[in-house]
């Protein structure tokens, strides 16, 4: 907030060489002008102003609220009703702020407060204000009414078996979901406010008897330490918490399920949620977490196993198959067969391009393809995404530009990598693919063999918030074994130890089947 819109009668005050607040003086109107002020009212028609004679008090008192923030409704019967048509008798030795947050209030959510400050943010936030005539403290009250989607599938995230409620754009309802699926005492939401200008709240979940409490402290400074006018929503505050910010590999994950970000938390993972963002983000993450899904844990064993061994094999088809292309084809021929090889160079007999030229033509074609059939509408989306693709790879081949055989590889690639959930770890390995092309082309599979011990180096080196990022399989420690595949459901008694739970164990060690 710019402390310099707040008017007259809030000088800032120095005690021992530090700027005080401003804070409120026990003239009525005195208060209403600095906020009507600092919200450039009349100009400013948003701030609604409802100046009362609260019956039970005997005093004039002010309703300040943000029109489209906030629920008039509950203003209506749950502030302005009872201060006009209740009759108290005010005693003594009880003060009207008192009074009215004991016996004429009927929300839940009554604060008070003796600084502009937090007037201001809670109005900011779908919050309403009192303030009454002698008093130097107002009273704030939670009364959203901010318009927001109702509750649907999750549109990225898709899952044959289990939950198919996916967050939406309010802060509220994503806790409102989480606390669905965590039923924990101990479920903690603490909030965290950051921006400058547009101050806006983070909520942190986690478990307070299970996560760590070094972990939540660091988020916490983290957050605490962002300098910027607003931070929007989760995905810009991921740039800013983020450890390596020119990396390819994030230090956060987004999901859009709840019941997934619920599984975070009962491993010792902390939640963010705010307000305009239809995501929670996880923090730390490790690399096993990029490609899980929920649904590997709600198929049987042999079932969840199956589809991830195939999205770790169409990881690495997406990663590798153009440049082992490049590489056999210029470099090492004699590892073909020699028929294959024979179809191979007769398929490319009349391309007049080198077969780096041919494949980055091919990949950059598909990358076009693939951008456009995400941003035009989404009913013709899908058709203009599968005709494109159709239309320029058969006209390619008819052309003499690209092989056909060519066609098949940027295509099985283009299919693999939609088979990885994550978004960010999707742009990773299609960026990648561009990176060992190249030294594929220089070096063949030295080239390629160079770019993984690099790649892979920096990922054993890479931290989440603390947490390297190939644990529990490097540096090793305890775990359920949750990585590459996952053992049944009933002998995932560990929480993983990279997290540092207060609690290690889900439940005591089974002794059930084996």
């Amino acid at each position: 907030m710019n402390k310099g819109a707040v008017g007259r009668g809030e000088e800032k005050e120095k005690e021992n060489g530090k700027e005080k607040e401003p804070r409120l003086s026990v003239n009525l109107a005195e208060n209403v002008d600095t906020i009507k002020r600092a919200f450039s009212y009349p100009v400013n028609r948003a701030l609604v102003v409802r100046e009362l004679f609260a019956a039970s008090l005997q005093r004039e008192v002010t309703v300040l609220f943000l029109e489209g923030a906030t629920d008039t409704e509950s203003i209506e019967s749950q502030i302005i009703q009872p201060l006009v048509t209740k009759t108290l008798t005010l005693l003594r030795h009880h003060n009207a702020v008192t009074v009215t947050m004991e016996e004429i209030l009927t929300s839940s959510s009554v604060r008070t407060t003796s600084l502009f400050q937090d007037l201001i943010h809670g109005l900011v936030n779908g919050g309403t204000i009192l303030l009454i005539q002698g008093e130097a403290q107002g009273l704030t009250m939670d009364t959203p009414g901010f318009q927001s989607r109702s509750i649907t599938e999750p549109q990225v995230e898709h899952v044959l078996k289990g939950p198919k409620e996916a967050f939406i754009e309010s802060a509220a309802a994503n806790r409102s979901l989480i606390r669905k699926q965590v039923r924990d005492h101990q479920l903690m939401s603490e909030v965290v406010t950051v921006g400058e200008r547009s101050m806006n709240e983070v909520s942190l979940m986690y478990i307070k008897n299970l996560a760590d409490p070094d972990l939540v402290t660091e988020v916490k400074q983290r957050i605490s330490e962002i300098q910027a006018d607003t931070v929007p929503n989760l995905s810009m505050l991921e740039q800013h918490i983020e450890e390596r910010s020119y990396s390819l590999i994030p230090t956060a994950l987004l999901t859009e399920r709840p019941d997934r970000a619920s599984s975070f938390l009962m491993e010792g993972h902390v939640i963010l949620i705010m307000e305009n963002s239809p995501t929670a983000m996880v923090v730390p993450i490790t690399f096993w977490s990029l490609f899980h899904t929920p649904e590997d844990q709600y198929l049987r064993w042999a079932y969840g196993n199956f589809i991830r061994i195939v999205r770790i094999f169409a990881v690495f088809v997406a990663l590798l198959t153009p440049s082992l292309y490049i590489a056999v084809s210029t470099f090492h021929e004699e590892m073909l067969p020699t028929d294959l090889l024979l179809a191979i160079g007769a398929t490319r007999e009349r391309v007049p391009f080198p077969a780096l030229i041919e494949v980055l033509l091919m990949e950059a074609a598909f990358e076009l393809v693939r951008e456009a059939a995400v941003r035009i509408p989404t009913i013709i989306g899908p058709t203009i995404g599968i005709v494109g693709a159709l239309i320029l790879g058969q006209a390619a081949v008819e052309a003499n530009i690209v092989s056909p055989i060519l066609v098949i590889i940027v295509a099985m690639t283009g299919i693999s990598s939609f088979t990885i959930p994550e978004i960010s770890f999707n742009f990773a390995v299609r960026i990648l693919r561009f990176i060992i092309l190249f030294t594929a082309s220089f070096m063949g599979f030295f080239g390629i063999a160079l770019t993984l011990t690099c790649v892979i180096s920096y990922m054993v080196s890479f931290k989440s918030f603390g947490v390297p990022f190939l644990t529990p399989l490097s540096p090793h420690d305890r775990s359920s074994k949750d990585l590459i595949v996952r053992p049944p459901v009933w002998k995932q008694w560990l929480r993983p130890f990279y997290t540092n739970p207060q609690d290690k164990q889900r439940k005591k060690k089974p002794e059930g089947p084996s």
